[in-house]
């Protein structure tokens, strides 16, 4: 049982603080050059345009979703580009519920299971308003890719 609990301690203390998590996710708190969580400028870019809230955001607006579920959509659609681990989707969640951008209810209310979560009017309003500044970012991502492919003749 010690051993147990030292491990369960551990993976307590090596999780991403909320603040660390929200400016992985592109939280509108982000200051500086750099996001956490990726290396890669142009990740780095992406996230703090607010590409993770608007993925989540759009993901629930398509129906209810819950975590694992959003962390597999997100790596699938950018073939891994861009890697979400639960210290960063959970509270990136958590915050946008207690923004009142989503709701989320418990599979089994009467026990903890899957939480799900759907998008509210007000996170329509800002998915809108993410899209159209993650959208400016992967239009001018785009142009500089091809024209790197045009200079190198491909």
């Amino acid at each position: 049982m010690v051993k147990r609990a030292r491990r369960t301690e551990e993976a307590v203390a090596e999780t991403a603080s909320l603040e660390a998590a929200r400016a992985a996710a592109g939280a509108r708190e982000v200051r500086g050059a750099g996001g956490v969580g990726s290396s890669d400028p142009l990740v780095t870019e992406l996230r703090r345009a607010g590409l993770l809230r608007a993925l989540v955001l759009h993901f629930c607006a398509q129906g209810p979703c819950y975590g694992n579920q959003l962390m597999e959509r997100i790596e699938r659609l950018t073939g891994g580009l861009v890697a979400v681990n639960p210290n960063t989707m959970y509270p990136l969640l958590r915050g946008l519920e207690a923004e009142g951008l989503v709701a989320g209810e418990w599979e089994h209310p009467e026990r903890r299971s899957r939480r799900f979560y759907r998008i509210t009017g007000p996170g329509e309003e800002e998915r809108a308003r993410l899209q159209a500044g993650v959208g400016a970012v992967l239009d001018r991502l785009a142009t500089s890719i091809e024209a790197i492919r045009e200079e190198l003749g491909e």
